[in-house]
């Protein structure tokens, strides 16, 4: 099957991360084993023809067969996202095509690393699918993930995140707006003082993915390159409110 022809899938789990972070689960009938960090597009079309279309990451591992994750924020005025959330329940269908994208992919078992992750917000959808594909792998490449939320109740994926940080894996987390009694954790925006130490360990050659608001993105990357990590080994991906 080829991966930009639209297919029907059909939608058996739907599971919450936080208040306003949906997963989907979607059986597919023409499924094709995807990269980790690969996206879907996803089309909805209303009965009097009218459609709207959207793209989202990957979160579950390339190695569960049959079926994937697609992991989605609830976007003000998103007339997609808005729809899954409070309309589509388990049995209805979808169509969607894919998995596309060859930039912004990670296979454990040839690329190289270490492995530095950072993220803002719904960004970390793809990084959960390289962390889920490294272990179902069992690949030991050492990883550290920066991740940026708005507050504690704002992580998506808390507790697996948590279950995941072993074996090499390292998960750091940031709260920009509020943090619970006790946090331990950055209290901040992601800046130049954050990516450093976090980066430090891995020194200029780690292989960094960057995902989240544009405005995240380009400050890390910009932070990071002075750090004099190569920029032929940092890949971006960016999104904002139209994409969601």
């Amino acid at each position: 099957m080829n991966t930009l022809q639209w297919q029907i899938a059909t939608i058996t789990k739907i599971t919450p991360e936080t208040a306003k972070v949906k997963s989907f689960t979607l059986s597919l009938p023409g499924w094709i084993k995807h990269r980790a960090g690969q996206h879907y597009d996803l089309r909805l079309t209303a009965p009097d023809g009218y459609r709207a279309q959207r793209s989202y990451s990957i979160a579950s591992a390339p190695e569960r067969t049959g079926e994937i994750d697609l992991t989605i924020e609830r976007v003000e005025d998103g007339e997609v996202s808005t729809f899954l959330h409070q309309v589509v329940v388990p049995g209805d269908r979808v169509e969607v095509r894919g998995p596309i994208g060859g930039y912004f992919v990670w296979d454990a078992t040839t690329s190289g690393g270490p492995v530095l992750l950072v993220a803002g917000g719904s960004g970390v959808v793809p990084m959960m699918s390289m962390l889920r594909h490294r272990a179902a792998v069992g690949a030991k490449v050492p990883v550290r993930l920066l991740y940026s939320s708005r507050t504690y109740d704002d992580v998506i994926y808390r507790e697996e995140l948590a279950s995941l940080a072993t074996g090499g894996v390292e998960i750091f987390h940031t709260l920009t707006r509020s943090q619970p009694a006790g946090w331990t954790g950055y209290a901040r925006r992601i800046d130049d003082t954050m990516l450093a130490e976090v980066s430090r360990p891995f020194g200029a050659s780690a292989l960094t993915f960057i995902c989240g608001p544009t405005p995240l993105v380009e400050s890390a990357a910009t932070s990071l390159e002075r750090a004099s990590l190569r920029a032929d080994r940092i890949k971006t991906e960016r999104f904002g409110p139209t994409g969601t």
